[in-house]
């Protein structure tokens, strides 16, 4: 009999949370079956909407250390453009319990913002892209890109949706001051590259989606070649708050002295949609 009652009361308590919860993934569930125009009458009026991504990792005993992580995905959505801002930022600092000394270990912010043309009834798109990214820890004081280019939803299914930009652009960076460089080597560098973007997201269940995120920029002036990648797994947690797993991968084809060429990062984190 009591088990009968709990699975009464298990069965009601499901059906009442239910019929309060919001699935921040249903519109991405229909996505894979809606063109370019529906998803504009779908956001219609809609300024801004998104997801913010957040995490924060203390750490206290011999060392203590805490670690901030803020990300972004923010879109608009008219008529004749849709626009997507990216934020990505992270931030670590390291006491020594003994000497009371802290030092920070990781500095990073990277924006970037993407506009889209539409040109057809296919999800055609021309469009113009810009980044910037200051890492203290990388020997750049920043590096910039610009490219503009073609774009289109390459596929389109029930649960698959791969989307696919590609086009020239321009690169600039400049090295830090504390790198030493020989003396014919300018600190500012720039020249020309092809950048190549690939957005693939695909629904695994109205409560959990699955990205992966692709970005190579190849240089065609001898300089610096950059790749990033990201994978993770989304999944509703209540409401328009999720859990978020993810491995990143960065690469650069020419870092500075002593530093390294690849940067991994696996991340677990909580994402607020809206």
């Amino acid at each position: 009999m009591s088990y009968i009652k709990l699975a009464g009361y298990a069965y009601l308590t499901a059906c009442s949370f239910q019929s309060w919860a919001v699935d921040p993934f249903e519109e991405f569930h229909q996505y894979g079956e809606l063109s370019d125009e529906e998803i504009h009458k779908l956001h219609q009026g809609e300024v801004l909407y998104g997801d913010i991504e957040f995490g924060l990792i203390a750490n206290k005993g011999n060392t203590r250390s805490t670690a901030f992580k803020l990300k972004s995905n923010v879109y608009q959505d008219f008529k004749n453009w849709r626009n997507h801002f990216k934020l990505d930022g992270l931030y670590k600092e390291e006491t020594d319990s003994d000497t009371d000394k802290s030092d920070v270990s990781a500095s990073r912010y990277y924006i970037s913002a993407q506009g889209n043309y539409k040109i057809g009834r296919d999800n055609e798109s021309l469009f113009i892209y810009g980044d910037y990214n200051n890492d203290k820890f990388n020997g750049k004081a920043y590096t910039g890109t610009v490219a503009l280019g073609y774009g289109n939803r390459i596929f389109q299914g029930t649960k698959n949706t791969v989307d696919f930009d590609i086009g020239p652009g321009l690169y600039l960076s400049k090295t830090a001051h504390d790198v030493v460089l020989e003396p014919d080597v300018d600190r500012t560098q720039h020249g020309q590259l092809l950048r190549v973007s690939l957005q693939w997201e695909r629904t695994v269940s109205k409560q959990t989606r699955f990205n992966h995120d692709l970005s190579i920029e190849k240089s065609l002036s001898g300089l610096n070649s950059r790749v990033f990648s990201e994978t993770a797994l989304v999944s509703q947690v209540m409401g328009g708050v999720s859990l978020k797993v993810s491995y990143t991968y960065r690469y650069n084809s020419q870092p500075e002295e002593n530093k390294q060429k690849v940067d991994t990062e696996l991340g677990v984190t909580l994402v607020y949609s809206f």
